[in-house]
């Protein structure tokens, strides 16, 4: 398997330095890396979960009710798995992975739950790229609403600014693909001259309309739906397409399409441009770790509320949102040698008929963040990870072998 680069995964969040979080999130005071991409291995978990104090934040409210998450009668506390030719335990891949919290789901109902690195079941750990499949979700949501009249709308329908722009004309549908044909470079160096260093500069100027100024200014690179290529950019530029569509900031949109229906039992934050502007689309979301399982619960019964009920998201999203739908998205074609594809904003794994991962797709983000949705088998999981290095294909393969064993060990 080729190694995956990093800009696959996310982006930096610079922070200013230790600042007062907010109400809401107040809790005795952890010391954090100034940046995410540069911490050390003693204050990276503090980083991570406390990322109300890197950046202005909007809560996301949860509602009334809760979402039970009961015991599953068939606990995993000693799953084992084979990777790389040899037996894992659960306590020796936590050790090597820096597994921050895991969670899996059989039906809705809790078959393994561990916390790592310091966090407890009331962490809020940050989601990185995750975000952008809540991004994608919220998209849905819009459509449903009539929001969003249709995926094949041009973007400047929603965001006239972009007129004039190389994203003129292009669909929403292929933003949520990622294939706008718009160049974006997400190269993860701090010090050179990618498109990331650039939204990085954007955001550390806490400026109303950054994001956008900046994704105003990238030319064209491609035909539309012709050329899959990553850019948090445009997960960014997809979250204030959503916002503009429903006049609402994109965080209280959430709480009400999804955190609320969805039975959280906490409310989470969104990491915003400004002090007033916009959420970032792409990532920021920080929650804690059964509501992350609550949301991955929520796609695998396709967007239906937790009353069994009420329906947020088109019937059949699930389905459209989880698979690879276009040739430049298709199992095998992000890169050479890497064997997902990709749909609306999601990772899909390849199908294997008769193997655990069949149909299965998985939210994304850097240093191991995982929400894994497995409609087939009725099993959801997240993992929280604070991996060393920004991404690492071997880690990630792992988790996938974790995670197959605990669908396995499950079935029937």
């Amino acid at each position: 398997m080729s190694l995956i680069p990093i800009h696959r995964r996310g982006l930096l969040s610079g922070a200013a330095g230790l600042v007062a979080a907010p109400a809401a999130f107040a809790r005795p005071r952890e010391a954090i890396a100034a940046n995410v991409l540069d911490t050390t291995a003693d204050n990276q978990a503090a980083t991570f979960r406390n990322q109300d104090l890197a950046r202005p934040v909007r809560a996301i409210r949860r509602g009334a009710r809760v979402r039970p998450l009961p015991p599953h009668a068939r606990p995993l506390g000693n799953l084992a798995f084979q990777a790389e030719g040899a037996t894992h335990t659960l306590d020796d891949y936590m050790a090597r992975r820096r597994t921050a919290g895991l969670l899996v789901l059989k039906r809705g109902e809790v078959a393994l739950e561990r916390y790592g690195m310091g966090n407890t079941p009331q962490t809020r750990w940050t989601s990185f790229s995750t975000a952008k499949s809540m991004t994608s979700t919220l998209a849905g949501a819009a459509l449903r609403d009539g929001a969003i009249a249709s995926l094949d709308d041009p973007v400047e329908r929603y965001l006239p600014t972009l007129k004039a722009s190389a994203y003129e004309g292009v669909t929403v549908r292929n933003v949520l693909r990622m294939c706008s044909g718009v160049a974006w470079d997400e190269q993860y160096d701090p010090k050179g001259k990618s498109d990331i260093v650039s939204l990085a500069a954007a955001l550390a100027s806490l400026k109303d309309g950054a994001v956008l100024d900046l994704m105003r200014t990238r030319p064209r690179a491609a035909p539309q739906g012709t050329k899959f290529n990553y850019s948090t950019g445009e997960s960014c530029l997809l979250g204030a397409l959503v916002a503009a569509a429903a006049r609402r900031p994109l965080a209280d949109y959430y709480a009400d399409k999804v955190w609320g229906p969805a039975g959280m039992e906490a409310d989470g934050y969104w990491q915003l441009e400004s002090k007033s502007g916009l959420e970032l689309g792409g990532l920021g979301v920080s929650a804690r770790l059964r509501d992350f399982g609550r949301l991955g619960q929520f796609l695998l019964e396709d967007g239906v509320a937790a009353d069994g009920r009420t329906r947020i998201l088109p019937q059949g999203w699930r389905d459209l949102a989880g698979q690879p739908d276009t040739a430049a998205t298709a199992f095998g074609a992000l890169e050479a040698g890497y064997p997902l594809g990709y749909g609306y904003q999601w990772w899909i794994l390849p199908r294997t008929p008769g193997g655990p991962h069949d149909g299965a797709f998985t939210a994304q983000g850097i240093f191991g963040q995982f929400v894994y949705v497995n409609p087939r088998e009725q099993v959801v999981a997240v993992v929280w990870s604070a991996w060393r290095k920004a991404w690492e294909t071997d880690s990630e393969f792992e988790t996938y072998a974790l995670l197959g064993a605990a669908v396995e060990a499950l079935r029937g």
